[in-house]
């Protein structure tokens, strides 16, 4: 499992993510010092420990290395939310307070992302599958109220999510100990 990048081997993997090719240490080190003070041998360092670690490949080009990274950056954020989730003691309820911080747009992303995952053989149901049949006309309804009841309280659908102060409010009939 990854263990997140420290701040300075953050700011030479970022370089190496955005110009995917391979980079020497005086490209990063002459990019990096657009930003702070810093020395050859110290940006030398952080890419052999990357290298040690396994982040990134390296292939010698005369008396220097070429630096390449193994994965992508969305590959490496994948794995800490992975290794986050799988870490807590209450997955389902550390997932719905993780998507109750996303914004707007980080939800529609997260939206195709699922159906990039899901791919093209689960079609979508029909728009108005009721029209011809009152039987799932009250099925339908039945199903958008169980929706609706669950999208106001998350923790009615799932008895695994509880509230910030622990507790879980549909095992309690929506009651807290407050």
């Amino acid at each position: 499992m990854p263990r997140p990048l420290g701040e300075l081997e953050d700011a030479v993997m970022t370089r190496v993510w955005k110009w995917n090719r391979p980079v020497t240490v005086r490209e990063v080190l002459e990019d990096l010092q657009q930003e702070r003070s810093i020395a050859y041998t110290t940006v030398m360092t952080v890419l052999d420990n990357l290298h040690q670690k396994g982040w990134v490949r390296r292939e010698a080009e005369g008396r220097a290395y070429r630096y390449e990274a193994v994965s992508t950056r969305a590959a490496y954020s994948a794995a800490l939310m992975n290794e986050a989730w799988t870490q807590s003691d209450n997955p389902a309820a550390a997932l719905v307070a993780f998507f109750g911080m996303m914004s707007a747009e980080q939800r529609e992303a997260l939206r195709d992302a699922v159906r990039m995952v899901q791919g093209p053989e689960e079609t979508p149901a029909p728009q108005n599958p009721t029209a011809e049949n009152p039987a799932a006309e009250n099925q339908a309804a039945e199903n958008q109220a169980a929706e609706n009841s669950t999208a106001e309280n998350p923790a009615a659908e799932n008895p695994a999510v509880e509230n910030a102060a622990g507790e879980n409010p549909a095992a309690t009939g929506g009651e807290t100990g407050r």
